[in-house]
């Protein structure tokens, strides 16, 4: 299946669908710093450009995947639609329309799903003839040790609403996957301090529980920091920030993916990305889903709402 990233960032999304054999033939993205990363680990083109700018894709790939700017509608946003870059989940939609791919993935924050630009999105694409399933999925149980939760449209064309969700319910994990679950001890620590967006939260963690999630920010211990009721361990010398590129593993990049650039910039697109692993999972159900209607053997699942 050949599939175009659109908002690809320094490329998690694209390496999980890669990674499942899907065959990615290029990407796009409008900020220099992660399409120079990108350039470095991927064999295929990366354009730099507004996507606002571009009207129809060429080489009409079978699938289009990407996440949209999710500022304006994150926790750590000013979830205010009015700011702009909402507009771009609705330009994702009309891409895909005059692109007309088989099957679309778009990822966001969780609270997407709440948002009037979203909902005109979908609508676009039921009007064009696309069956959706939606799905927040937390990636600890999707192969990924970090509690983050993430908004997921599966989009087919001609096809119903809610079809993998059953996929999704049979390889969800049985428990969250930690820290030390998926790198041992190569972390050289039990505890580590992740700084919280406000002191009324805890900000020292397990390795033995999935991390919180990797933000876009990775800032020192302040010296007036006093140990939370919930910390995993009282402050100590030994309790340490985790560096970047330990960050990078806990959004399940490889040891051999490339990462150069400002600090700044790196903790930006490595916060940003899509999780390798929980891209994988996504990319195996819908792979599952095809093999099973090509063997007519697809669950047979009642039309459920959509959120």
């Amino acid at each position: 299946m050949r599939v175009i990233d659109l908002f690809a960032g320094c490329g998690g999304l694209s390496l999980g669908f890669q990674n499942v054999g899907y065959n990615l033939i290029a990407a796009y993205d409008h900020w220099g710093a992660a399409v120079e990363v990108y350039r470095q680990n991927f064999q295929h083109p990366i354009h730099l450009t507004d996507l606002r700018e571009v009207t129809r894709l060429p080489n009409s790939p079978d699938m289009l995947i990407g996440g949209p700017p999710c500022q304006d509608y994150s926790s750590a946003g000013k979830r205010d639609e009015q700011q702009g870059r909402a507009d771009l989940t609705i330009q994702f939609a009309k891409m895909v329309i005059d692109t007309c791919p088989e099957w679309v993935v778009m990822e966001n924050v969780d609270l997407i799903h709440k948002s009037q630009s979203l909902k005109t999105a979908k609508q676009l694409l039921i009007d064009r003839g696309y069956g959706l399933t939606e799905a927040i999925l937390n990636a600890s149980l999707c192969g990924v040790p970090q509690n983050r939760k993430r908004y997921f449209l599966v989009a087919e064309l001609g096809g119903g609403h809610n079809t993998l969700q059953p996929y999704y319910q049979q390889r969800f994990a049985p428990q969250p996957l930690t820290v030390f679950d998926y790198l041992g001890d190569r972390l050289g620590v039990e505890h580590y301090y992740r700084h919280p967006r406000s002191y009324a939260r805890r900000a020292i963690f397990s390795i033995y529980e999935p991390s919180p999630t990797i933000r876009g920010v990775n800032r020192p211990i302040p010296a007036t920091y006093r140990t939370h009721p919930q910390d995993s361990a009282p402050m100590s010398a030994a309790i340490r920030p985790l560096t970047t590129i330990e960050r990078s593993y806990l959004q399940t990049f490889p040891e051999t993916f490339q990462f150069s650039g400002t600090k700044t910039d790196l903790e930006q697109m490595i916060g940003n990305a899509v999780p390798v692993k929980l891209a994988e999972f996504v990319a195996t159900c819908i792979q599952a889903y095809i093999e099973d209607k090509a063997r007519s053997s697809v669950p047979i699942l009642a039309q459920l709402p959509l959120f």
